[in-house]
């Protein structure tokens, strides 16, 4: 029963899905919702204004021999979600490499505080839900901006909630060590919040229209790592929009 129950939400999700749209033919950027995504990503901005700005400032001030500890303790929370997608994206060499990543920081790395299988060239293989529908076939959709998490499209909100309802972590940890696991992503996200902060500022700040420049280099980032082919559509004066600038784009939101 308990199997059933988180198996039926996957399959309505997965059939709602086939409702996102395509961008319209030669459209780099499908935005219907852009008045309702400004107030949003206006709002995400105060937010990082208030809280995640200045918490980054403390953790800034902190030794990186704490801060590494954190950002490893949580990069390693995700690898399980990142093994079952590489099993249903047919990756299998993302999945076993993660599978004995994710065995050797758990173990030898003392659950995750330390980094021992990059030191064997055990490298983490990024991956989620959205992807493993992008590979599915199902189109990207709208561009949405959502409160605290920021730039996402209709397939990755999708993405998003599969990963978070169906996370195997819960299935391997007490219920009482799984509030440890949000303590560790928010822990994450304020310190790489404090280590890009230049860049992050340059983002939110100083861009003449902050908005559609994070659309932008979000969706270009986000189709070069999903590897979209790039065509005549996506060409314009001969530049590549995939190019490196586009693929070292920092999502101020990611993790969150």
């Amino acid at each position: 029963m308990r199997a059933t129950s988180r198996i039926l939400p996957l399959v309505l999700l997965t059939a709602t899905l086939a409702a996102c749209a395509a961008a319209p033919d030669g459209a780099l950027i499908n935005d219907p919702y852009e008045t309702s995504n400004r107030k949003v990503h206006d709002f995400n901005t105060g937010l990082d204004t208030a809280l995640l700005r200045p918490a980054s400032e403390v953790t800034e001030a902190l030794p990186d021999v704490l801060t590494d500890r954190v950002v490893n303790f949580a990069d390693n929370l995700a690898l399980p979600g990142m093994v079952v997608n590489g099993l249903l994206q047919g990756d299998l060499e993302s999945a076993i490499s993660n599978t004995f990543r994710f065995v050797l920081n758990t173990t030898i790395g003392l659950g995750g505080l330390f980094d021992p299988a990059d030191e064997a060239g055990l490298y983490e293989k990024s991956t989620d839900f959205g992807h493993t529908l992008a590979v599915w076939g199902v189109p990207e959709g709208a561009y949405i901006v959502l409160p605290f998490l920021g730039p996402s499209t209709e397939r990755d909100t999708f993405g998003l909630i599969v990963d978070f309802t169906f996370d195997p972590l819960q299935f391997l940890i007490p219920p009482e060590a799984q509030e440890l696991q949000t303590y560790a992503f928010v822990g994450k996200k304020v310190i790489s919040r404090g280590r890009f902060g230049s860049t992050v500022d340059s983002l939110l700040y100083e861009s003449a229209d902050p908005y559609a420049q994070a659309r932008l280099l979000y969706l270009q980032s986000r189709r070069f790592d999903l590897g979209v082919p790039v065509d005549s559509a996506y060409m314009e004066g001969g530049v590549d929009p995939y190019a490196d600038p586009y693929a070292d784009f920092i999502d101020p939101y990611e993790d969150f």
